[in-house]
């Protein structure tokens, strides 16, 4: 039996220049951090006792005798890449909402990816996990979803991607003392909406939209190495949240689904009781709200937005990694 842990993830600027029809003709950049809150995957051989083959639990429970058969496309297609061909078992559980702005369904993928390898003795470096992933996801399932999930589901950490054009991901991490990776996450709200959508219909619109938004885009970009360098100085760690407030506005533009009256309502609601700034995570359309404000000015914050629920903000600085290998799986010594 294996069990992978696999951390979501918060992207705080750059959102929309990791998708491949921008960077692989003008580059891309984003930067955030994984965030403390993890996908489970526990994947373990079936024993061969069952009218079935493979047995995958999720939101659904599915019972199939062929890969092919698979319901869930991600399941499927790892399953199938990975050229399986004795029968698992799979559990999903999570920490937080899927289909909720935090990178959950690459989280997911991933910690699939890496504890089906695991199983068969193959291991990765994060760097071969994050494109196999991206592969997966981009070209074997035809999702419309960018680069980042995927990157920081594998590496973690608080960073800088450099997304180029022959296709390449160069991931930088940024270097913060102690003390201003606090300032930073004692900065931060996050908030959940209630809303779950498909990220992929309003991504789908976003990048038709692109040739139309060259300039906004490339703003977008601007913004990361700006962020970047607030980071690493001793400024204000406040400034990022106008900055957030830009490039909130400058998204909500890119797409008719990004954003929704309620969304909209609970962004005024927190920038009136001290929020600088903030976004909806993800592609848009609901799920997670983020806002960077005053720590004096929290308690006001989530008064106001008392209706929602709360996550604690915190790092995650590993990735997706096995967390539990049972005696005698694999080929290779697997560390927690």
């Amino acid at each position: 039996m294996i069990i992978t842990r696999t951390p979501y993830r918060v992207s705080l600027f750059g959102g929309g220049t990791d998708y491949p029809d921008w960077y692989l003709q003008n580059g891309g950049s984003v930067l955030g951090f994984a965030l403390s809150h993890y996908t489970y995957i526990t994947v373990r051989p079936l024993p061969p006792f069952f009218a079935h083959r493979h047995r995958i639990v999720y939101s659904q429970i599915e019972l199939v005798n062929e890969v092919s058969e698979i319901r869930h496309p991600a399941v499927r297609a790892v399953l199938s890449e990975a050229g399986v061909r004795d029968g698992l078992e799979i559990h999903y559980d999570g920490d937080l909402p899927a289909r909720s702005g935090l990178g959950s369904s690459s989280s997911f993928t991933v910690g699939l990816l890496n504890a089906v390898l695991a199983l068969q003795g193959r291991a990765l470096s994060k760097d071969e996990l994050t494109l196999e992933a991206i592969r997966i996801e981009q070209r074997v399932i035809g999702e419309a979803v960018g680069s980042q999930d995927q990157t920081w589901a594998a590496h973690g950490g608080i960073n800088r991607f450099r997304f180029h054009t022959d296709g390449g991901i160069t991931v930088e991490p940024l270097a913060l003392s102690g003390d201003r990776q606090r300032a930073l996450r004692d900065s931060l709200l996050l908030f959940y909406t209630g809303i779950s959508r498909t990220a992929e219909l309003v991504a789908r619109s976003q990048i038709e939209n692109f040739k139309n938004r060259q300039a906004d885009l490339h703003r977008v970009g601007a913004l990361v190495d700006e962020a970047e360098r607030v980071l690493q100085s001793d400024r204000p760690i406040g400034e990022l949240g106008e900055m957030l407030h830009e490039a909130w506005q400058i998204k909500r533009s890119l797409s008719d689904g990004v954003t929704t009256d309620l969304v909209d309502g609970i962004y005024d609601r927190a920038r009136r009781s001290g929020a600088t700034g903030g976004k909806l995570l993800g592609a848009g359309g609901g799920g997670f709200m983020l806002f960077l404000a005053p720590p004096e000015r929290h308690d006001a914050i989530r008064q106001e937005l008392r209706e929602l629920t709360e996550v604690p903000v915190d790092m995650d600085m590993l990735g997706s990694r096995v967390i539990y290998a049972s005696p005698g799986t694999g080929d290779h010594p697997i560390s927690s």
